[in-house]
């Protein structure tokens, strides 16, 4: 019989569809103090609230068809304690589209040198909602010396889903008809971001918080357009990712910085005040 944790996988694994597909949130005061700068040509909307007493940056990253108003109230609570930013990707709101490549290491790329620009330094709180969280992992594994600690939103994991040309032929005319060309181009590289993250060393070390959505309600029914790969040996190597990460399940919903921001609140804290693990008491 499988194990709570095991039946915990599971569950988010066969939400992660809404990772894919998920709308933004309602617009918050978040979204009145957001600037548009002008970047190689080409606008970028971003969103920083300065704290100069502030040991660490908290960075926010969207999830798919999601955009930074949807942190408003995570950003406000949690301002008091760090200096924050948030931003819209490439193609998204206010940010113009770009012809550089979606996938996660150059998205990556372009957010550190957004960071630069701001006058942002290391340490790094990376928090990354749904394929967000995909790509903040990627951050942290890439460039450990810059990040403090992890918090994922009920994120996206390498693996999971399957390579673009393995997607069934109506989830590939519904992603051409109805997504637009920077999300279509994002999902297309995802499998790649994946195998980026899985390839890197570990990092165990840091402080890491997964916020995982599971409803209760008899009313809550998985979709899966065939994009995503439930087997066990996915679910096993999802576990396996990071076997020191603390875990918050929660009766939330995808949206849960938008519908539940005071868990995506304490988990930011909670990082915020760790220790490195394993670091002298």
């Amino acid at each position: 019989m499988p194990s709570d944790t095991a039946r915990t996988h599971a569950a988010a694994l066969r939400l992660l569809l809404i990772t894919c597909l998920a709308f933004a949130g309602p617009v918050h005061a978040a979204a009145e103090a957001a600037t548009v700068d002008t970047v190689d040509g080409r606008k970028l909307e971003s969103l920083v609230i300065r704290n100069p007493a502030a040991q660490a940056t908290v960075v926010f990253e969207n999830g798919s068809r999601a955009t930074l108003d949807g942190w408003g109230k995570v950003l406000e609570a949690v301002s008091p304690s760090a200096t924050v930013f948030a931003y819209n990707r490439p193609g998204y709101a206010n940010s113009e589209a770009t012809d550089a490549p979606r996938d996660g290491a150059t998205i990556v790329e372009e957010l550190r040198a957004s960071l630069r620009r701001k006058g942002l330094a290391p340490p790094y709180v990376l928090v990354g909602h749904s394929l967000g969280g995909l790509y903040m992992q990627l951050f942290a594994r890439r460039y450990p010396e810059e990040v403090k600690g992890l918090v994922l939103v009920d994120a996206l994991y390498p693996r999971v889903v399957k390579k673009p040309g393995d997607f069934p032929f109506l989830t590939r005319a519904g992603k051409w008809l109805f997504f637009s060309r920077t999300v279509g181009e994002e999902i297309d590289r995802i499998h790649e971001t994946g195998e980026m993250v899985a390839a890197l060393p570990r990092i165990d070390d840091k402080p890491i918080i997964r916020l995982v959505n599971r409803p209760l309600s008899s009313t809550a029914i998985p979709v899966d357009f065939g994009a995503f790969n439930f087997d066990e040996g996915t679910r096993a190597f999802v576990r396996g990712l990071y076997p020191k990460a603390k875990t918050v399940v929660a009766d939330a919903s995808h949206q849960m910085q938008v519908t539940h921001p005071e868990i995506v609140v304490a988990a930011i804290r909670d990082i915020l005040e760790a220790r490195r693990l394993g670091s002298a008491p």
